[in-house]
């Protein structure tokens, strides 16, 4: 039994496992930046005054939503031929940002009109109101929803092996189960890869709850 977790965690297969979540990572950044990016252009124009934007983002928001991220994933990398890399990272972000629409237009909504009169009668435009004057209180208010939105991209990419064999976090892992048949150490591998998933979402839970209390005590 010691053995069999010995060769499991040997040097080899621990830096074949950190390169997985070297990719995971770095996946889940770019999706991050990508989707927060798209979401906030959907949440404004769903938001906003124009009928087409607002009949646009509706339905890409209502209907992304409503179809799984597996899908997504399988039908990208198949219509568009593209490589796995690049269908993960293209359909998480489609799937994503339309998750993150949804978040960020509930906390421009929360802020009051008042607002935006202020706003006005400081003689600045719509786009400087939403920019210096909702977005930085509205992101008080959503941080903790889009944190989890964040986590959740984080363990979803464990989805892109089944799918297109990326080899990410969870690939490498199931790569390295192929090699080992032993009970103990198919378990060992499933306690690591767990806990490096706890330990990375739950420092990015806890930066987040930080981030609030701090933000609370400044408003106070």
């Amino acid at each position: 039994m010691l053995t069999d977790i010995l060769n499991v965690l040997s040097p080899t297969n621990l830096s074949f496992l950190l390169s997985g979540l070297g990719l995971t990572l770095y996946m889940s950044a770019i999706i991050i930046v990508l989707s927060t990016i798209l979401g906030t252009i959907l949440a404004v124009m769903r938001n906003g005054k124009n009928l087409l934007f607002r009949w646009i983002s509706s339905i890409y928001i209502e209907f992304v939503r409503n179809v799984p991220n597996l899908l997504w994933i399988f039908t990208i990398f198949l219509v568009f031929q593209l490589k796995s890399t690049q269908a993960g990272l293209t359909a998480f972000t489609v799937f994503t940002s339309a998750a993150l629409a949804e978040i960020i237009r509930g906390g421009l909504n929360s802020i009051d009109t008042g607002q935006t009169e202020a706003g006005l009668s400081q003689g600045f435009n719509h786009f400087q109101i939403l920019i210096y004057i909702i977005l930085p209180q509205a992101i008080r208010k959503m941080l903790p929803s889009i944190i989890s939105q964040f986590v959740t991209v984080i363990k979803d990419t464990s989805l892109l092996y089944s799918v297109i064999a990326l080899q990410e976090l969870f690939g490498a892992s199931q790569i390295l189960m192929g090699r080992n048949f032993e009970t103990t150490a198919v378990f060992t591998l499933y306690v690591v890869i767990a806990l490096i998933y706890f330990v990375i979402n739950f420092a990015i839970s806890q930066f987040s709850r930080y981030l609030s209390k701090k933000w609370e005590k400044a408003m106070s």
